[in-house]
């Protein structure tokens, strides 16, 4: 009997079967599905799709499509086509690669080509034709150009519109962090990138794992002081709850023969009621003292008199007090920011056809060096008063919150070591900046007001770079320390440098919470974050670029004989070499043409005046510094700055590292720190090894130490002489790509400068070198 079942089918497809509705929608283009990645308290407030990013300025054909979007925080260019050109640039957790921060933007200008049209777009401005081109002048000499060809026109416009807006904040509460801030306490359990988001001063992974003082508390200025052995200083608590002055902090550092109830009554006198300020206190019983200027004429000789007696009485030997004038002897604000203006225009800007050949000239011109050199100098010329002539010193400026954060945080560069450490330079930043009233609201221009701009935080940056440059075995942190740190002062997330005084944080902050029905409890106002918490932006693997593999620490501990002992640099140590010695001198001594005008120098070299004192005492100061040069270099001592036109430098990784043809691929001084890495990570290798051969311990006990380095770039065994990685660029861990500044600059004379060239000579003479 036949069966009424049905045959099995025995034919097989090897065919995709036909997409199904869910398919359908996956095969739309993936543009529409990116992304952005926010943050707590981060919203999109528009965007645009099919957006070309600029990446080269003579082609197309390496620019990238991709969704251009605004947040309350950045703008954020999201796409999903690799980066052409770049093969390794570092991540900040916070950012993506083609993220900008709103407070890091300064100009905006829309482009209609066909038109032939152009704007400068300011808040609450509005737009009367289609923007084909946007052009983002950025506070880090970055420029980001974004062309909207393929996009909506009016979906083109309104995101210029709200880029335009969200970038130019009227009040200080509509920066990112206060809706940040309030959505952390409305939701306590969110983190960011795994880790509680509060205020604090964490480190960058150190093996030590030391916290960095705030100097927000009573004890941390009496720990200060105990370090220092300021005996006869003690800390003050007469302006609690900001109950004298609004730009003082809470606890300061005052004589002991002071007592509170004068400081009350002597406060009236001096502009902002900035009473004297401690800052630090030499070995030898020598004090640093900021002090705003006394606006009572008929007070002033009284006041002031009673003030240095008081100093006076805390110095062990009752020496002196030197007073400096820093609004007589430095350059003002207005003329930094006007230096600073220059910079930015001809690293940027200026086509180099049109400057090549007078482009050092035109460096020259900025005057930015020139100022570098004048605040290094003038703090050199106070080190030696502390120094040789053990007397106190006071800092004297009108308000006594801008020259004198730099000049203060300079002298203690060059005459503690603690302070060229990451953490005592964290706290230095903490101590003389922050607390005492640096006003980084204004001076970083969040809002948007120009006319309170000036960027002395980085050109204090750049004098501590001259300092690494000149002894690099002297500082823990490297020159990519220093550029992501003045980088963070431009993300509005960070407490640290959003504010103009600790008062207004906690003004500011307790009003946000009211209006937000944030319960604050015992709270002085909100917590923001620190930023020297650096996990909140990188990776452990990343944070170890901090670290300087120069640097020199007080004591190393080194095997001999078996066994660990401790090396401590001493005379004995060091090269006869004099590393760090300036090229003319001989003998200890500067020679006469080393003072002489030099053809094509940065900046001329002029005699020293040395505070204007008689001609004994300013011999007496020039044989000090001549004596200092003759000696070896005490890494763990004084440093002092070599002020030679040569000496000087322009900061090359900070101004231009966005330049993608100032890039010198396999050069720069990443090279030299590549290979000294690796030699730093075979010596601490090495002495791993050793110690697990002398407590004769099984490597499997020992394996984690063993993993453990401190070195971002990292041998694969002893004796490794493997390759520099092909990213290696001067521009690293930077990527230049995409930010567009200038046209090719190769085979001009700058592109030669760049590389290192010694001589400046016309470009006839270049050309037949090779």
């Amino acid at each position: 009997m036949f069966s009424l079942k049905q045959p099995k089918p025995t034919f097989k497809s090897y065919l995709l079967p036909l997409p199904q509705a869910e398919d359908h929608i996956a095969s739309e283009p993936r543009i529409k599905k990116l992304e952005p990645v926010l943050l707590p308290g981060e919203i999109v407030v528009n965007e645009v799709n099919f957006v070309r990013k600029c990446i080269a300025t003579d082609t197309s054909q390496y620019d990238l499509w991709g969704k251009l979007v605004c947040t309350n925080f950045k703008i954020s260019f999201i796409t999903d086509d690799p980066m052409p050109l770049q093969k390794f640039h570092y991540k900040n957790l916070l950012l993506g690669e083609h993220d900008v921060p709103l407070t890091c933007i300064e100009q905006i200008v829309t482009v209609n080509d066909t038109k032939r049209k152009q704007k400068v777009l300011g808040p609450n401005q509005k737009l009367k034709f289609n923007p084909t081109e946007l052009i983002i002048y950025c506070k880090d000499f970055r420029i980001v150009r974004f062309r909207f060809d393929e996009a909506g026109p009016e979906s083109a416009k309104k995101v210029c519109l709200a880029i335009a807006h969200y970038s130019q904040p009227t009040d200080l509460q509509l920066l990112f962090a206060f809706e940040y801030v309030g959505e952390i306490y409305h939701n306590p359990a969110k983190k960011v990138n795994g880790i509680d988001p509060g205020g604090g001063g964490g480190g960058i992974g150190s093996a030590s794992g030391q916290q960095t003082p705030l100097f927000e508390t009573y004890s941390d200025w009496d720990r200060e002081i105990k370090r220092t052995g300021a005996s006869e200083w003690r800390v003050c608590s007469v302006n609690e709850g900001y109950m004298i002055s609004t730009c003082l902090p809470e606890y300061f550092v005052v004589p002991s023969s002071l007592a509170d109830q004068d400081l009350k009554l002597y406060s009236y006198s001096f502009i902002g009621r900035r009473m004297p300020l401690w800052s630090w206190n030499h070995p030898n019983g020598s004090a640093l003292v900021r002090m705003a200027t006394i606006k009572d004429v008929l007070q002033q000789r009284r006041i002031d008199q009673r003030i240095c007696n008081a100093i006076t009485r805390s110095h062990p030997l009752r020496s002196d007090v030197y007073k400096s004038d820093l609004d007589k002897c430095l350059p003002n604000i207005q003329e930094i920011q006007a230096a600073h203006i220059k910079l930015k225009q001809l690293c940027v800007n200026e086509p180099f056809e049109e400057t090549e050949e007078k482009w050092l000239s035109s460096l020259e011109n900025t005057r930015w060096l020139e100022y570098i050199r004048s605040f290094l100098k003038h703090s050199a010329e106070l080190v030696y008063m502390m120094e040789c002539k053990h007397v106190s010193v006071i800092l004297q400026e009108e308000e006594g919150r801008d020259l004198s954060c730099l000049a203060a945080s300079l002298i203690q560069v060059m005459l503690d070591p603690y302070f060229r450490t990451i953490v005592g330079f964290q706290s230095l930043i903490q101590k003389e900046w922050v607390m005492a009233g640096y006003q980084f609201l204004d001076r970083c221009n969040h809002l948007k007001r120009s006319d309170k701009e000036s960027p002395l935080f980085l050109m204090f940056l750049d004098c501590v770079w001259q300092l690494l440059e000149q002894y690099p075995a002297a500082f823990e942190f490297s020159e990519m320390y220093l550029t992501i740190l003045y980088d963070s002062a431009r993300i509005s997330l960070f407490g640290t440098f959003l504010f103009n005084c600790p008062h207004q944080r906690v003004k500011e902050s307790t009003e946000f919470a009211i209006s937000k029905n944030i319960q604050l409890g015992d709270e002085k106002g909100l917590r923001f974050p620190c930023v020297w918490d650096w996990s909140l932006q990188f990776t452990s693997r990343d944070r170890l670029l901090f670290h300087n593999p120069l640097y020199i620490g007080k004591s190393m501990s080194c095997v001999q004989n078996g066994a660990v002992k401790t090396f401590k640099r001493s005379k004995k140590n060091y090269s006869s070499t004099l590393r760090g010695v300036p090229p003319a001198l001989k003998n200890g001594v500067i020679s006469e043409q080393e003072f002489l005008p030099r053809r094509n120098s940065l900046i001329l070299k002029v005699k020293p005046d040395f505070l204007q004192q008689t001609e004994s005492q300013s011999n007496s100061m020039e044989q000090y510094f001549r004596d200092w040069f003759a000696k070896p270099v005490d890494l763990h001592g004084v440093i002092l700055p070599r002020l030679s036109g040569t000496q000087i430098k322009l900061w090359k990784l900070c101004y231009f590292r966005w330049v993608p043809e100032a890039q010198i691929n396999h050069g720069g001084f990443i090279t030299a720190f590549h290979k000294v890495s690796l030699l730093a990570d075979e010596i601490d290798m090495l002495n791993r090894n050793l110690r697990q051969y002398k407590s004769n311990s099984s490597l499997q006990g020992n394996c984690s130490e063993l993993d453990q380095s401190r070195m971002y770039f990292r041998a694969n065994g002893l004796n490794d002489t493997s390759a520099a990685p092909d990213f290696l660029s001067s521009s690293f861990p930077f990527s230049p790509v995409g930010n567009l500044c200038r046209r090719s600059i190769l085979g001009t004379p700058l592109s030669k400068f760049l590389s290192g060239a010694k001589i400046w000579l016309s470009t006839e003479t270049l050309a037949n070198e090779d």
